[in-house]
């Protein structure tokens, strides 16, 4: 325990003991040293380029007083009045019952478009499409033409009906008449093969003989 002196209190003599003076506290770089740049520093003479106001007047000096006009100011405000014309109030409409107001003609209300002069009339660069589409129609007609002409079908008139009927029928008879001329038994590969290819004939041409007698107008194909 430290001994109290009389006046002191024990938070002094704790302090006193624990906190060293003040001239006994190292101090470390009081001093703050800055480097500034070696800067050569002239004066600059300020110079003004604007141009100058004209100076006050004067106390002494006084307005030129007494000049008058001899122009009839009220005559003449009257004549540009009633020689004028009146200006036109600008349109505008009102969509709220409060009186909102906005301007009409942009608004979209006016049929302004409808007015022109050009107004429903095919523009050019339409017509001239529309006439190229029509001419390429045209050539393509004129090629599917040329081509329906050139394998148009041929009728077939009666005479030579007959003759091919009569053909066909004569055909069908040597073919049946080789075909009875065949042996009764069938007994090789070859025999088979040449029975079978003069039935498919003879079935053929009996085909082409039931088409040329049930129609009485036949068309062929001309060869290219």
């Amino acid at each position: 325990m430290f001994p109290l002196i009389r006046g002191q209190t024990h938070a002094a003599i704790w302090r006193s003991s624990v906190i060293p003076p003040t001239d006994q506290i190292p101090v470390f770089g009081n001093t703050l040293t800055i480097k500034t740049p070696n800067v050569c520093q002239t004066e600059k003479k300020f110079e003004w380029n604007d141009r100058r106001k004209p100076p006050v007047p004067l106390r002494t000096d006084h307005p030129v007083m007494g000049i008058q006009s001899e122009k009839n100011f009220i005559n003449t405000n009257a004549a540009d009045v009633i020689m004028g014309v009146a200006k036109k109030p600008k349109p505008i409409y009102v969509d709220k019952r409060t009186g909102d107001k906005h301007d009409l003609e942009t608004s979209g209300l006016v049929p302004k478009y409808i007015n022109k002069k050009d107004y429903g009339v095919t523009p050019e660069y339409i017509c001239k499409r529309n006439e190229e589409v029509k001419k390429a129609q045209e050539e393509y007609d004129n090629y599917i033409q040329e081509n329906l002409r050139k394998a148009a079908m041929k009728r077939l008139s009666d005479e030579e009906r007959d003759a091919v009927l009569q053909g066909l029928k004569k055909n069908w008879e040597e073919v049946h008449k080789e075909f009875q001329s065949l042996s009764v038994f069938i007994d090789s590969i070859p025999k088979k093969i040449r029975k079978q290819k003069l039935e498919e004939e003879m079935k053929q041409l009996e085909h082409d003989i039931g088409v040329l007698e049930k129609h009485k107008v036949i068309y062929i194909a001309n060869k290219k």
